[in-house]
C-alpha cells in the first residue's frame, strides 16, 4: 500500500481533522500555516486527514515528499516560523519536532494494521483516497456472493465482537441470516435491520471514533456486507452525541457514498438496496447495552430488555437485528477483500484478528495501537506506552473499560486475548488500556466503581439500582473506619449479589473492579481516608 494519494506539484501538507488533534488547536495552526506559506510565496495544499493515532505528537504535521510524508510534532503556533525556516516543506529533518519518515517511526512502524490501515493517510470523505487504497473492494466482492458465502466467510475469520462481549460475528449473523421477520412469516416482504453500536462511552476508548472520523467509509462499507449478508435493506448507526466531529463527517460519507451508488436503492448496479442513517444517542452510558440502544433508538427511554428474546431475532421495531460495536463492522471489509483466512492468520488460540489497543490515564504516549491477540500488557506500557506521564512507577492498570478489572503488576505479562484475560478474572472490553500510577488510592477507584453505576443505571432491576447505591455507603464505612471487618464481608456479599441478580452487565459487572481493589490492593482499604467527593443518590 503506499502512503501517497495524492499527486501534485504543489507541497502537500497534511493536518489532522480527528477530535484529538482539534482539541491540541489543528484548526488554527491550518489556518496560521496557509497564511505563513502564502506570505513567503510557497504554493501549498493542506489535507485535512484523520489521525495516525500517536496522541501524544497532536497535531501531527505530514509533509509529502519523494520520499514519503515525513512528520512534525506536536507543533504549536509558536513553532511554525522555525518549521518554514528550517525549510520543512522540503522535509528537512534538522527541525527538533522532525520524528522522519511517519511510517517508519517505530510506534507506528511496529503495528499490525488491518482496521487502521488508512487511518491518516486518507481524507476520511474522500471517496477517490479511500478506493485508491482498496477501498469498497470487499462490498463489491461481497455482490457477487449470496448471503450465506458472506457469513461463511465471517465464521473462516474467526472475527468476535469487539465491543466486549467477544461473541462470534459470524454465528451472530447466521441466526439473523436464519431469522424470519414478522413480516416475512405474514408472506410479505422480509424486514431484517443492521444497528452500528457507536455509543463509545468506555473511560480511555478511542478507537470508535477514530474509525469514524479517519475512515467512516470502511464503517459505511462494512455495514453494507452486513446487510447483504443478513438480506437487511436499512441499518443505522447510534452514535455518542459526544462526537460531533464524527458526526458531520458520517453524514458527509454517507451523503457522498449514496451519491456515487455505494448506498441507496441499486448498490453499484446490482439492483441490491441498503440504506443507512446516523441517529444520535442520548447521552446514557447504559445506552452501549444493546437492548437498551434498541430501546433508545426506537424513541423510548434507554432501558435494558429482558433476553430472551435474542435481538438476533427480535430486535429492531420486533424484528431481526444484526447489533455490532464499530469496530466489528469495520474489521468487514478487509475479511471480504482478503478472505476470513487472512485475517484469522492473526491473533492466538481463539482470539484471531487483531484489537486496536488504546492507551490512556496516567501515561507519557498515549494513543492506538492495533496489533494481533497475544501481546502482553507490559509490552504495551513500556514499549509503547513509555511507562507514566508523571515519572512515577506504574501501580495498577484497568483494562476494558469501568466494569473490569484492576490489574497489580503480577499480571501485566498476561496475553492480551480473551480466554487468558477471563482466566484472571479479567476483560479485555474493546481495548481500552487506563494508566495509574503509585499516587492511586484504590479505595476510592472501588467507590468510583459503585458511583458510576448509580449514576449509569437505567434503574430497572433492583440489584444494580439498589445495589450500587448501598455499595458506596459500605465503602464510604470502610474508609472511615466504621466496624471495618464486617462492612468489608458486606460489601462482599453485596458484589456477589450484584453479579448474580443483575438483569445485564452494567450490575453484573460493577463489582469486578470492586473485587479486584480489595483482593490485589488491601491496603488501602485498611486505614482511614479523607471523605471522598460527591455522595450516591438515594
Amino acid at each position: 500500500m503506499t502512503d501517497s494519494v495524492t499527486k501534485s506539484s504543489v507541497t502537500t501538507i497534511y493536518i489532522p481533522r480527528d477530535t484529538t488533534a482539534l482539541a491540541m488547536g489543528a484548526d488554527l495552526l491550518a489556518t496560521e500555516i496557509a497564511a505563513e506559506a502564502a506570505t513567503r510565496g510557497e504554493t501549498v495544499e493542506i489535507i485535512r486527514n484523520g489521525s495516525r493515532g500517536l496522541f501524544w505528537l497532536e497535531p501531527l504535521v505530514e509533509v509529502e515528499t519523494a520520499s514519503g510524508r515525513i512528520a512534525y510534532g506536536p507543533v504549536e503556533s509558536k513553532d511554525i516560523d522555525s518549521l518554514f525556516d528550517q525549510a520543512f516543506l522540503t522535509g528537512e529533518t534538522s527541525h527538533p519536532l522532525c520524528q522522519g519518515l511517519t511510517e517508519e517511526i517505530p510506534y507506528l512502524k511496529k503495528q499490525q494494521r488491518l482496521t487502521f490501515a488508512r487511518a491518516g493517510i486518507t481524507d476520511p470523505v474522500s471517496l477517490e483516497h479511500y478506493q485508491q487504497l482498496d477501498g469498497f473492494n470487499g462490498l463489491k466482492k461481497a455482490l457477487q456472493m449470496d448471503g450465506q458465502g458472506i457469513v461463511d466467510e465471517v465464521k473462516t475469520s474467526g472475527l468476535r465482537g469487539r465491543g466486549g462481549a467477544a461473541f462470534p460475528t459470524g454465528i451472530k449473523w447466521q441466526t439473523v441470516l436464519d431469522a424470519k421477520s414478522t413480516e416475512a412469516r405474514n408472506g410479505n416482504q422480509d424486514q431484517k435491520y443492521i444497528v452500528c453500536n457507536a455509543d463509545e462511552g468506555d473511560s480511555g476508548t478511542f478507537a470508535d471514533r477514530m474509525v469514524m472520523e479517519a475512515d467512516p467509509y470502511m464503517l459505511i462499507e462494512g455495514m453494507t456486507i452486513a446487510g447483504l449478508a443478513a438480506g437487511a435493506d436499512q441499518g443505522y448507526i447510534y452514535l455518542r452525541s459526544e462526537y460531533p466531529v464524527a458526526h458531520q463527517i458520517l453524514n458527509e460519507a454517507i451523503a457522498k457514498a449514496e451519491a456515487a451508488g455505494f448506498l441507496g436503492d441499486n448498490l453499484l448496479n446490482s439492483g441490491k438496496t441498503f440504506h443507512l442513517e446516523v441517529r444520535l444517542g442520548a447521552k446514557a452510558y447504559i445506552c452501549g447495552e444493546e437492548t437498551s440502544l434498541l430501546e433508545s433508538l426506537e424513541g423510548k427511554r434507554g432501558m435494558v430488555r429482558s433476553k430472551p428474546p435474542l435481538p438476533a431475532l427480535v430486535g429492531l421495531f420486533g424484528q431481526p437485528t444484526i447489533v455490532n460495536n464499530v469496530l466489528s463492522l469495520a474489521a468487514i471489509p478487509y475479511i471480504l477483500s482478503q478472505g476470513g483466512q487472512a485475517y484469522a492468520n492473526y491473533g492466538m488460540g481463539r482470539s484471531l484478528g487483531t484489537l486496536p489497543f488504546q492507551l490512556a490515564g496516567n501515561i507519557k504516549r498515549g494513543g492506538l495501537i492495533e496489533l494481533a491477540f497475544g501481546v502482553t500488557l507490559r509490552e504495551l506500557l513500556e514499549e509503547y506506552g513509555g511507562g507514566t506521564f508523571s515519572g512515577q512507577p506504574m501501580r495498577a492498570v484497568q483494562v476494558g473499560g469501568p466494569l473490569c478489572a484492576y490489574l497489580p503488576e503480577s499480571q501485566w505479562d498476561t496475553p492480551m486475548e480473551y480466554e487468558s484475560f477471563q482466566a484472571i478474572g479479567a476483560g479485555l472490553g474493546h481495548g481500552g488500556i487506563v494508566v495509574f500510577d503509585n499516587s492511586v488510592d484504590m479505595s476510592e477507584q472501588a467507590r468510583f466503581s459503585m458511583e458510576f453505576c448509580v449514576a449509569e443505571s437505567c434503574g430497572k432491576c433492583t440489584p444494580c439500582r439498589i445495589g450500587s447505591t448501598r455499595g458506596v455507603e459500605v465503602i464510604d464505612r470502610i474508609r472511615n473506619d466504621d466496624n471495618r471487618a464486617a462492612n468489608m464481608e458486606l460489601l462482599e456479599d453485596l458484589c456477589e449479589t450484584m453479579i448474580d441478580g443483575s438483569l445485564c452487565a452494567m450490575g453484573g459487572m460493577t463489582p469486578f473492579p470492586v473485587q479486584s481493589a480489595v483482593k490485589y490492593f488491601p491496603e488501602d482499604f485498611n486505614q482511614p481516608k479523607p471523605a471522598a467527593k460527591g455522595s450516591a443518590r438515594s
